[in-house]
């Protein structure tokens, strides 16, 4: 069989397997977290903006949830001033909130959406505080310390959300909410993606990152667990198995399959149309937690 003939039949066959799962996701809601290399790198960046696109069209609502945190800090040093943290929780007062919303709700919101639009999707730049989305309130850190104005998530107003998604559009949400009173508070993005997930009863939410998922031997990819219960959590936690920047991302994830969602999954976004590759083929190439 000439080679040519042979390479179309192989992508033949990665659209028959795909198949059933376009069938069972048609019409249902994923959550995506966007972050890490993904966001960062231009090829990167380019493809995971047309697997945006293709869900689209294959009838999957995709809803975007981006982070920045880099980006943050490297506009904040260029600034002259120099991030605090408070065990991995960035401390923000006026002027760095005023930073971070100018990099988050205006600077990568914006770039985001127009990489959609100009790739064939409908999309449209949110923070939580357009149309009331994000309602939060301050929040400490676990030792009780004073953060600033940093925030935790009280409410999202999925109707924002329902109406673009029934109009076709793609939301993209910068996690960036508002008290009652109207103050902005800057909310962890996966905390957020979460929250967005138990709202809209998603089928999916997806955390994109910067490794291929839980690992029992932080270098040895082969040791990827491809899947977990959401029950054997706490123990990898505990055993150390599930550590550092990992943590969070899970909480996350527990976090919404508690408050309905279907299921979670954490992958690298630096792979190839790995967001494709993890929702529509047998094997997957992250970690699925289920309930």
């Amino acid at each position: 069989m000439p080679e040519a003939l042979s390479q179309t039949i192989e992508k033949a066959v990665v659209l028959v397997e795909a198949l059933p799962y376009l069938q069972r996701f048609r019409g249902s809601t994923v959550v995506v977290k966007y972050g890490g290399h993904a966001m960062i790198e231009d090829q990167i960046r380019r493809s995971v903006a047309r697997d945006f696109i293709l869900m689209e069209n294959v009838g999957i609502h995709p809803v975007i949830v981006h982070g920045g945190g880099p980006e943050i800090t490297n506009l904040m040093r260029r600034l002259g001033k120099e991030p605090q943290f408070h065990e991995g929780h960035r401390f923000t007062d006026a002027e760095t909130l005023e930073l971070t919303e100018m990099v988050l709700a205006g600077k990568l919101n914006g770039e985001i959406v127009a990489r959609l639009n100009a790739a064939g999707g409908r999309a449209v730049g949110l923070s939580g505080k357009d149309g009331g989305l994000i309602l939060a309130r301050p929040r400490t850190d676990p030792q009780g310390r004073d953060l600033g104005f940093v925030g935790e998530v009280v409410q999202i107003r999925a109707g924002v959300l329902d109406l673009l998604i029934r109009n076709g559009f793609i939301p993209v949400i910068a996690p960036i909410g508002a008290d009652a009173a109207g103050q902005g508070l800057n909310i962890n993005a996966d905390a957020v993606a979460a929250e967005v997930a138990v709202a809209l009863k998603a089928r999916k939410l997806v955390m994109m990152t910067d490794v291929r998922g839980i690992l029992r031997d932080p270098q040895d990819e082969s040791t990827l667990l491809t899947t977990i219960d959401a029950g054997q959590a706490p123990q990898l936690i505990a055993e150390g198995v599930i550590s550092g920047g990992m943590i969070p991302k899970v909480k996350a994830c527990l976090r919404a399959l508690e408050g309905g969602a279907g299921k979670a999954h954490i992958l690298d976004g630096r792979l190839p149309h790995g967001l494709l590759l993890e929702l529509f083929t047998d094997e997957g190439i992250g970690t699925e937690i289920i309930r």
